[in-house]
């Protein structure tokens, strides 16, 4: 993902990692799909000189008239370059196969904004095919071209496995279109076509061009094609799944942010909710007081309140809150209020405004009426991680400030509000704007046109629908897992979607979507869960083999605490059920037998 200038790099770089965890930054695990045979050395010199001659045999033959080669270039087998993450967040190694890389551009135009805009995307074309066509979707506020591998958690890269694989920049370029008098990265949502293509009209001409370099390179078209995207490439497979469904024959849509623009207001809602513990300690709103609301002490006692009231709901004490939906308030504020100070605030215990926060940012984004703009996050043990608090509040020590504020708020000002307008360029300047922001405008601001936009940044961004008709006609697959404790967009938006969905197909969506909330998981990946499963191979099995996924197998990862157990991460309304007598305190995890049950 990706921020405004004015941010230090470290924060940069954490902002791709969301993408990432469908997108790669977790090992891989034993049973993983195998990379093809590398092709003989007959085959790769001829596939160097198709490579080479590309951008000639291409030239007037592309969808888009107005698309260009600007590089294709041969690579023979070799690493992976590793990709931009925060420390300890990088890839393992990779080998890559022989191939063809292609760079090209389409629609370069002068915006209303007086910038320079245009679609790039990356292609890799391996020597030995599989026959199959993979795009790797974006992230944040995109802007980056992408390094077009396909990496995957359970799996390796689908690049490895012999797909040629897609990436691309979605119409704006963070090299060249970061304005800091704009907001950085999110300036070009003062352009309408820019913010058009960011939510989802460079998709099509891009996986179209690719198609087309796919036909000239082997001779044929992909027998299968896939789309694989979490955070905002969620809500990338969700705008292909509903605006072009003819596209894609398999979709994984991780952690969807399909209702985008209202879940940016959602993050204004939580800082304000934060914001009103300072304020009652009689404190201004800094960004230093506002991470210090709440110490990791007080998470701690906040995921343990969560734990104790929740976690054997689902018949084991293994630190999951498998029971998904079934941690109500009801159950969990008791444990809250039992930490409650007796007086003054002091570490090991909470005060009454520290909860009254937690509580308003489970009820979710209100207007003055008290109508829900935004679901509200369910109580899970992941509010106790650090990732739960970077985004909320940033690190303890400062030095990543919240991403809420830091993202959230210039790209709802910017780029899901009409008419666009800065925020602030620094983080302080961005907490002050979020303290003055009215719900009321912000919700009507999402739905408002104003010249030169003639559409909102709801129409434009928001893939929230439940009308899968044609995608389903088509014979499409869909997967969508989503972290329960994912702390930018609610898995009760996802659940209350796919309840929709499922009522629109009485009672039938699963033949063709399958949604898996993951408990414990934060945004994409990490937090308290098992966030290692492998999501893209069950849809290809689904896809080409039509075996429907009832459920996944997710093991705990390194960072996880949970001592790599295994558990079925189960298909909704379905939870993870022990299955076995309960054997005692000092009982073994990873023994406890545990299936997908039925509500």
């Amino acid at each position: 993902m990706t921020l405004p200038n004015t941010l230090p790099t470290t924060l940069h770089r954490l902002m791709l990692a969301p993408l990432a965890a469908v997108l790669g930054l977790l090992p891989h695990q034993a049973g993983a799909a195998a990379p093809v045979a590398e092709a003989p050395a007959g085959a790769a010199a001829q596939a160097e000189a198709r490579c080479t001659a590309l951008a000639q045999a291409m030239a007037g033959h592309w969808p888009d008239a107005s698309t260009r080669l600007l590089s294709a270039t041969f690579h023979s087998a070799g690493p992976a370059p590793v990709p931009p993450g925060p420390p300890g967040m990088t890839p393992p190694p990779v080998a890559l196969p022989a191939h063809c890389a292609l760079v090209g551009t389409m629609r370069e135009r002068s915006g209303v904004d007086g910038q320079r805009y245009a679609i790039r995307f990356h292609l890799r074309l391996p020597v030995a095919w599989n026959g199959r066509f993979f795009f790797s979707g974006g992230g944040g506020t995109n802007g980056e071209l992408g390094d077009a591998i396909g990496r995957l958690t359970a799996a390796l890269p689908a690049l490895v496995q012999g797909y040629a694989v897609l990436s691309q920049d979605s119409g704006h370029d963070n090299a060249t279109n970061s304005d800091p008098a704009r907001g950085g990265a999110t300036a070009f949502g003062f352009d309408p076509q820019a913010r058009a293509d960011y939510g989802g009209t460079s998709l099509q001409p891009v996986t179209l061009a690719a198609r087309a370099a796919i036909r000239q390179f082997y001779g044929s078209d992909p027998r299968k094609s896939y789309f694989v995207g979490c955070s905002k490439g969620g809500q990338e497979g969700m705008m292909l799944a509903q605006r072009y469904p003819d596209l894609f024959d398999g979709i994984v849509a991780a952690a969807p942010g399909f209702s985008l623009p209202k879940a940016a207001i959602a993050e204004a809602w939580n800082t304000q909710a934060f914001a009103s513990v300072v304020q009652a300690a009689g404190k201004p709103v800094t960004l230093a007081n506002l991470r210090a609301s709440f110490s990791m002490g007080d998470l701690a006692l906040v995921g343990q309140a969560v734990r104790t009231a929740c976690d054997g709901l689902d018949g084991t004490t293994d630190g999951l809150v498998a029971a998904v939906g079934q941690c109500t308030s009801a159950k969990v504020l008791p444990q809250l209020r039992a930490s409650l100070c007796k007086g003054a605030k002091a570490e090991g215990c909470l005060s009454g405004p520290q909860i009254d926060a937690l509580v308003r940012i489970h009820d979710g984004a209100r207007d003055s009426k008290g109508r829900q703009i935004y679901p509200g996050f369910p109580w899970d043990a992941g509010w106790a991680d650090m990732g739960w608090r970077i985004w909320m509040l940033g690190t303890p020590d400062g030095s990543v400030p919240p991403i809420n504020v830091a993202m959230g708020l210039p790209a709802l000002a910017s780029v899901f509000m009409t008419p666009p307008t800065l925020a602030g360029a620094t983080p302080d300047a961005l907490l002050a704007w979020a303290m003055q922001l009215d719900m009321d405008r912000a919700a009507a601001g999402i739905a408002a046109v104003a010249p030169p936009f003639t559409r909102s940044a709801w129409d434009d961004v928001g893939a929230r629908a439940s009308d899968l008709d044609a995608f389903r006609a088509r014979g499409g697959k869909l997967i969508v897992p989503h972290g329960v404790s994912d702390p930018v967009f609610s898995v009760n938006d996802t659940l209350g979607w796919w309840q929709e969905v499922d009522a629109r197909y009485r009672g039938d969506a699963k033949a063709f979507v399958r949604v898996f909330p993951v408990p414990g998981m934060g945004h994409c990946q990490g937090g308290p869960a098992t966030d290692q499963y492998d999501a893209f191979g069950a849809l290809v099995q689904w896809v080409e083999e039509g075996k429907r996924p009832d459920q996944l197998m997710g093991t705990a990862g390194p960072m996880s605490g949970l001592n790599g157990i295994k558990r079925p991460l189960c298909a909704a309304p379905a939870i993870a059920r022990r299955q076995t007598a309960q054997a005692g305190a000092q009982e073994d995890p990873a023994a406890v037998q545990v299936a997908c049950t039925q509500p």
